[in-house]
């Protein structure tokens, strides 16, 4: 089986909806018509895990809310984890903005120089760091093995406060987060920053946090293109419709000679809210009849995302 799940195929911003006015995907609406509804996905805009998350970690055999991503990726079981992010909170008279990680310009020297100075006073608590990437490290402890998280990029540009950790123990996720922030607010590592211009990392973002007993059985993980995602993040609708085109061509193109071929296919639209996931698996004489003269085009289903 062959599955596409396409993160970010619709968004309500204004700049997507003025784009999707002009958008023709003709692989993808033959591909639709070669494929059934299996699966609704309804959510709010306002859901800690997006769309594209929920259906991946469906397809994994993975919870689908309050999913362990870190401990899923390293492979890791017992102990709760996390990936921890530094950044930059931005703060207002009436809201606190996370901005994008990207604008801190960590390199891995000063990621871990950073991460150096942080990973003495996390262990005062029982915690542990394992540097992963510049604006990525793994901190393990029994404090993140029952929070449920935002990741990252569901919560840049936003007020984080609308969108903290939760679980039984959130609260210490918060206090750490605000002797860190003392802890670096006069350091020499960020006084040098400020010296240069540099934006500060004044705080870190707590995600994928959980823990699994053991780990799912193996599965195939789906083609997940990111290029729409990124795109909408960004809000830059022209990149975002030469990304549609561009998987039209590509991707939806193998996937809809896959199912023409005989082949078992699955492909999975998320937008911002919710997700739609179709499938020719075991479909019938009387569903590819129907399909005929019940076509389904992406303009009428987009509105459902």
């Amino acid at each position: 089986m062959r599955h596409l799940l396409i993160p970010m195929a619709a968004s309500t911003a204004p700049g997507c909806e003025q784009a999707l006015q002009g958008l023709r995907l003709p692989q993808l609406e033959r591909l639709l018509s070669r494929l059934s509804l299996t699966h609704t996905d309804t959510g709010q805009e306002t859901d800690y895990a997006p769309p594209h998350e929920r259906a991946l970690a469906r397809a994994l055999g993975l919870p689908e809310r309050a999913t362990p991503w870190a401990a899923w990726r390293q492979r890791l079981t017992g102990s709760g984890c996390a990936w921890l992010t530094p950044c930059e909170w931005q703060i207002g008279a009436d809201h606190v903005t996370l901005t994008h990680p990207d604008r801190l310009g960590l390199t891995e020297a000063d990621s871990r120089a950073l991460m150096d100075i942080v990973a003495p006073w996390l262990a005062q608590d029982g915690h542990t760091l394992t540097w992963l990437a510049p604006t990525r490290w793994l901190v393990q402890g029994p404090l993140f093995a029952e929070l449920e998280c935002a990741p990252v990029d569901r919560v840049m540009g936003r007020d984080v406060r609308m969108w903290m950790p939760r679980g039984p123990r959130s609260m210490l996720v918060q206090r750490l987060n605000s002797e860190l922030q003392m802890l670096l607010y006069t350091h020499p590592w960020s006084e040098a920053r400020a010296a240069q211009g540099i934006a500060p990392v004044n705080a870190f973002w707590v995600h994928g946090a959980g823990a699994l007993a053991t780990l799912p059985a193996e599965a195939a993980e789906p083609e997940m293109p990111m290029s729409l995602y990124d795109a909408a993040l960004r809000q830059d609708w022209t990149a975002w419709t030469a990304a549609w085109q561009a998987l039209d061509r590509g991707a939806v193109s193998e996937l809809l000679a896959h199912a023409a071929q005989g082949g078992t296919a699955q492909l999975t639209l998320c937008g911002e809210r919710s997700a739609l996931q179709f499938s020719n698996a075991h479909r019938g004489f009387g569903e590819k009849i129907v399909s005929l003269f019940q076509r389904k085009r992406f303009s009428d289903l987009r509105e459902q995302l």
